[in-house]
Parts: structure tokens; C-alpha cells; sequence
């Protein structure tokens, strides 16, 4: 917006900023940090209890939070740095990989469980990943590539089906082989992001989504005791606090206990044993509780800072591949987020996802930090973004010449 005083136009400094061709990447960057260092403070809050219960140390469960994190750091600066080109190189290799590894979880020498889902694989010397979150990277850059070069092409439903809709599929078949239904919902979120992006026919979205919702459904929730008495006691009514409506009951607990200013860092009551999965899935009604309502709108806030710097990537790149790729991690750290708060407030029945870069994890974490590295490669190869970055770094080198002269001035 600009004001105009007799022949003077004034352009307002803060949309100045908003429109720079550098805002993108600063606000991934400052949103992730921020959601990773909040994570970590959480991680060890939530889990010091239940260490010393286990007779190890408090801080035990959250140094190897922090460790994944020192592990996800380098990943992240290296996907950050690598060009667009080399992502394209990258989809077909790492699809084929992602595919192994996610295979593997069904082979018995490999595969672990947890909580009803074999979703791990432990590959010896006390390395244990979980592939799904490897297959979210993989498969966000490799619909990009199949679907950023048939731009032109997908008007026709043949050519928006083939190869994309079979190869998520597969990769999505293998993640449901292993029961996590949790995993699906949010690739198939990141999947459907971006086909919407690439232009793929709105009436084939509609289709698509409509017979994968009958599916899932017919096939996997209703012949599913457990999931239909999470879905029973979501929307049906609690009537047994002490059963399957439990963990959700004690998620709303912490919530209403936090308040406005919350009970204080480390104060929580619910941790103690009472609350399920209080450092994963449920790590927002610890937040809730001893940060209150102020510490959970800022954990929504910094999502919606990732969902609008993602948004002007889509919006400002000119590479459908960038667009793609970008609305499918939108799709995918935004999406999960959104289930996971969506659980602990209760309008989800419980599915058993994390909230990206603050729940425990160490696949999830470093696979996350990665993706939004990506992303911020993207951002840096936003036209006029590289000159501005050369801009900058020039203005620095300027200012510490002219404070270092000062220095020797003094002496």
C-alpha cells in the first residue's frame, strides 16, 4: 500500500518487507527454529518424570531428542544449500528407496511394532528408522518431478493418473500393510495437495477422495474394533472414563488445568503417569497445561507461519516442480499438525500422529528438519532472491569494515 503527499509517493516499510523476495525463506527459517526449540524444551519437560520412574536420569529421553536434532541441523543446512536441479535427480533414486525401506517393516527379520503398527525397522547396530517418514520426503519430490513435467498434459485424466496415482498408491499400500492408518491420512493429504496444485481436474480430486474415503472406511475403520470405539467415544460420549476414552479425557484435562498463563514450565500434573503418550502424540496438552492458552495459540501461530511461507513459495516460484513439491510438504507438516491438535482438543478421534518438530521422535524430526530445508532451498531460487541475499551480505561486509576501522580509530 503506498500514500501519496504532493509528488511524494511513501511506500509503508512494513509491506516493503512483506513483498521482498527474501521474506519466505526468513520466515521458515524463524518458524522452524522456533518450533524445534520449543520441542525440545517440551520433550524434556514432559519426560523427566518418567525417566526417573525408570531409574535413569531427567533429562535422559530429552538428550536424545536434542541429539536427533544435532543429527537433523546438518541435513537440513545441506538440503538447504542443494539446488532445484539436484531434487530432480533425486525423485526417481529416492522413491525406489523409500519403496525398500518401507518394505522391509513387513519382513519379519526387520520389521518392529509398537502400539498395534509395524512401522519401524531395525537396521543392526542399534539403528532403528521409521520408513514412512522417509517416504513422505521421497514421495512429496517425486510427484513433483512426474507431475511438473506433464503440466501441459494433465487436462487428460490418463495422463494425471499415470504414473503418480499408482506409485502412491503402492508406497501408501505398504504403510497400511503395517496398520498405521495415522501415516496414510497424511500422505494421502500430501498427495492430494499436490495434485490440487498441479492442476490436476477438480472432478477427479473429488472422485479420487471419495472412493478412498469408502474404502478406508469400509475397510480399515469398520471391520476395526479399536478404531470404532476411538471414533465411538469421540463423537458417541465417554462412558468409561477409565477405558477407551481415557487418554482423550486426560488430554482435556491438561488443557483446561493450563488456563490462560498456565500452572509453569514443568509444573504438569498430567505427565506423571496420568496422560499416555504426554512427550508424542500428546505433547500439546502439556503445552496446553503449563504454558495455558498462550503457549498453545503460539504453537498454532508458528504452523500458520510455515503454511503462509509455503504459500507465497507456491504463489511466487516460477518451476512447477518447486510449486508441487512445496504444497505437498505444506500438505504434510501443516495437515499433521492439524490432526494432531484437532486429537487432543477432541474433535478427531485419536489416530496416533505426532505434531511435526515438537513431538518425540528421531525419524520424524530429522526427516522434518529436511523437508523444510528443502523447502527453503526453494525459497532462496525465488526470482530476485539471490540478488537480494548478495545484497545483504554485502551491507554486512560493509558494516563490519566500517566498525572494525573504528576499532583501530579508537586505539
Amino acid at each position: 500500500m503506498a500514500t501519496t503527499t504532493g509528488a511524494r509517493t511513501e511506500v509503508r516499510p512494513w509491506l516493503g518487507q512483506w513483498n521482498s523476495t527474501v521474506t519466505s525463506y526468513y520466515l521458515l527459517v524463524g518458524a522452524t527454529g522456533l518450533l524445534l526449540v520449543i520441542g525440545l524444551v517440551m520433550v524434556f519437560s514432559s519426560t523427566a518424570v518418567t525417566s526417573i520412574a525408570a531409574g535413569d536420569s531427567p533429562y535422559a529421553a530429552g538428550l536424545v531428542q536434542a541429539r536427533f536434532a544435532l543429527v537433523g541441523i546438518p541435513f537440513m543446512v545441506v538440503a538447504m544449500r542443494l539446488p532445484v536441479r539436484w531434487y530432480k535427480r533425486l525423485a526417481w533414486p529416492g522413491l525406489v528407496v523409500a519403496l525398500g525401506l518401507q518394505s522391509l517393516t513387513l519382513v519379519p527379520a526387520f520389521g518392529l511394532g509398537k502400539g498395534g503398527n509395524v512401522g519401524w525397522v531395525h537396521l543392526g547396530g542399534g539403528v532403528v528408522i521409521q520408513p514412512a517418514e522417509v517416504s513422505k520426503v521421497a514421495l512429496a519430490v517425486w510427484l513433483g518431478a512426474v507431475l511438473g513435467r506433464k503440466q501441459h498434459l494433465l487436462g487428460s485424466w490418463g495422463h494425471v493418473f499415470l504414473p503418480a496415482v499408482p506409485g502412491a498408491l503402492v508406497l501408501l499400500g505398504l504403510v497400511l500393510g503395517g496398520h498405521d492408518l495415522g501415516t496414510v491420512l497424511v500422505m494421502a493429504g500430501l498427495v492430494a495437495g499436490a495434485l490440487w496444485v498441479s492442476g490436476a481436474p477438480a472432478r477427479m480430486l473429488a472422485l479420487g477422495g471419495a472412493v478412498a474415503a469408502f474404502v478406508v472406511v469400509a475397510f480399515f475403520v469398520v471391520g476395526n474394533d479399536n478404531r470404532m470405539q476411538r471414533i465411538t467415544s469421540t463423537y458417541g460420549g465417554c462412558t468409561d472414563p477409565q477405558g477407551d476414552c481415557y487418554q482423550a479425557l486426560h488430554g482435556l484435562y491438561g488443557l483446561g488445568t493450563g488456563g490462560f498463563f498456565g500452572v509453569g514450565l514443568g509444573a504438569s500434573r498430567e505427565k506423571w503417569r496420568y496422560l499416555p503418550e504426554a512427550h508424542n502424540d500428546f505433547i500439546y496438552a502439556i503445552i496446553g497445561e503449563e504454558l495455558g492458552l498462550l503457549g498453545t495459540l503460539l504453537v498454532l501461530a508458528l504452523f500458520a507461519v510455515l503454511g503462509v511461507a509455503m504459500a507465497r513459495v507456491i504463489r511466487r516460484h516460477p518451476d512447477p516442480f518447486v510449486k508441487i513439491t512445496t504444497a505437498a510438504v505444506a500438505c504434510w507438516v501443516v495437515g499433521q499438525a492439524l490432526l494432531n491438535i484437532g486429537v487432543v482438543i477432541g474433535l478427531l478421534p485419536i489416530i496416533g500422529v505426532p505434531l511435526p518438530l515438537v513431538s518425540a521422535g528421531g525419524s520424524a524430526l530429522v526427516t522434518t528438519m529436511a523437508a523444510l530445508g528443502m523447502v527453503m532451498s526453494f525459497a532462496r531460487s525465488e526470482p530476485g532472491a539471490a540478488e537480494a541475499f548478495a545484497a545483504r551480505r554485502g551491507v554486512v561486509r560493509r558494516s563490519m569494515t566500517v566498525l572494525g576501522r573504528g576499532r583501530v580509530a579508537a586505539r
